[in-house]
C-alpha cells in the first residue's frame, strides 16, 4: 500500500496532500482546527471578497482570522477586477497565511452574476489578467481553483489551467463538474487527468472524495498531485485521519462510534461559542450537528431536537441523555 505523499506548492511544504476545500459557511476557524488535528495537510479558508478587503469591510475580519496552530493555511479571494484583486492581495499579504488562492469555481448565482467565481471560466483572457496581476503583487504563492467548465458548451479546464500556469500560478485545483452541474451527478475525473497531462504545476483533484477508496480511484484515474476534500469532510473531520490510517496500514478504521460523534459535536460547539459568541455559535452548531449525525440510528429524531436547543447547556444535556458514554465536558 503506497502512502499518502507530501506536496510542495510554490515553496510551501505540506505534510501530506490531503486538503480541506474552501467552503463558505463551513471552513471557519473552529472547523479548520478540527481538520488540522485529524491530519489535513492544508487548510483552506472561506472565500473573501477582494472588494470587501480593499474597502475595509469589518465583516471580513472574522473570515480572515488565522490561529497560530493552523499553518499551512490558504486564504481564498474572489473578484473580477484585476486591479482590485491585486490591491486586496497586497493589502493582506503580511497576514499569516501561506498560500493565496483565487476562486474561479464558485457556482452560487450572486457570485456568478457579478462575473466572479466560475463566471470567469467564460472569460479566459480576464482570468489570465487577474492571475498575473495577483501573482506579481505579492511574494506568496498563488493558486487557482477552477471547475471542469461553465457548462457543457464551456468545457475549458485545460485551457484555464494552462493560462494559470503561464500567468505564474503555483498550482491549480480542478473540480470535475461544470458550474451548471453545481454538485449533482458524478465528478468527471477524466478532465482532471487531462489537466494533469497539460501542465507541469501541481494539480489538485476535487469532487466526490468521501473515503480512502475514492482517493485511490482519483489517483489511479487522474495521476493528480493532491486531493481536495469538500462535502466528505462536513460533519466528518475524521476523514483525514481515516484516509491517512488506510494508506499507512492498508486497513480502514471503523466509523466513529455515536459517543465519539457526540463528544466532537460538543467540542465543536464550545469552539464555535468561544469564537463567534453564544447566539451565533449555538445556531451554527445545529447545521454541523445534522452532518455529524447523518446515517446513525435515530439521527433524524435527534437532529430535530438539536435544532430546538438555544444554549450549550441544552445541547450538552440532550447529548448526555442520549449517549451515557460521552465524556462530560472534555
Amino acid at each position: 500500500m503506497s502512502q499518502i505523499k507530501g506536496l510542495a506548492i510554490g515553496g510551501v511544504d505540506l505534510p501530506n496532500n490531503l486538503i480541506i476545500a474552501p467552503m463558505a459557511g463551513v471552513t471557519d476557524l473552529p472547523f479548520r482546527l478540527l481538520c488540522r488535528e485529524q491530519g489535513a495537510g492544508l487548510l483552506c479558508m472561506e472565500m473573501v471578497s477582494a472588494k470587501a478587503i480593499l474597502y475595509k469591510n469589518r465583516n471580513t475580519e472574522e473570515l480572515m482570522t488565522i490561529d497560530s496552530g493552523e499553518n499551512p493555511v490558504s486564504l481564498q479571494l474572489f473578484g473580477s477586477d484585476p486591479d482590485i484583486m491585486a490591491g486586496a492581495a497586497k493589502q493582506i499579504e503580511e497576514r499569516p497565511f501561506d498560500i493565496l488562492d483565487i476562486n474561479m469555481g464558485c457556482p452560487v448565482p450572486k457570485i456568478v452574476n457579478n462575473n466572479e467565481g466560475s463566471a470567469l471560466m467564460r472569460d479566459p483572457v480576464l482570468a489570465g489578467k487577474i492571475i498575473e496581476r495577483v501573482v506579481k503583487s505579492i511574494r506568496k504563492p498563488v493558486t487557482v481553483k477552477i471547475r471542469k467548465g461553465f457548462d457543457e458548451n464551456y468545457i475549458n479546464a485545460v485551457e484555464l489551467a494552462r493560462i494559470a500556469e503561464a500567468s505564474g500560478a503555483a498550482a491549480v485545483a480542478v473540480h470535475g463538474r461544470t458550474r451548471e452541474q453545481y454538485y449533482s451527478g458524478r465528478a468527471d475525473y477524466d478532465i482532471i487527468r487531462q489537466v494533469k497531462s497539460a501542465v507541469s504545476i501541481p494539480v489538485i483533484g476535487n469532487g466526490d472524495l468521501f473515503s480512502a477508496e475514492d482517493v485511490v480511484l482519483m489517483r489511479e484515474q487522474t495521476g493528480c498531485d493532491g486531493f481536495m476534500i469538500a462535502r466528505g469532510a462536513q460533519g466528518n473531520p475524521w476523514i483525514f485521519s481515516r484516509i491517512l490510517h488506510y494508506f499507512n496500514t492498508g486497513e480502514m478504521p471503523d466509523r466513529p462510534k455515536p459517543e465519539e460523534v457526540a463528544n466532537m459535536i460538543l467540542r465543536h460547539a464550545r469552539m464555535l461559542l468561544k469564537y463567534k459568541g453564544a447566539y451565533t455559535g449555538i445556531r451554527e452548531i445545529r447545521k454541523h450537528a445534522a452532518w455529524y449525525t447523518s446515517g446513525y440510528p435515530g439521527s433524524a429524531k435527534l437532529r430535530g431536537k438539536i435544532n430546538e436547543v438555544e444554549s450549550y447547556e441544552e445541547l450538552e444535556a440532550l447529548l448526555l441523555d442520549r449517549f451515557a458514554a460521552i465524556r462530560y465536558n472534555t
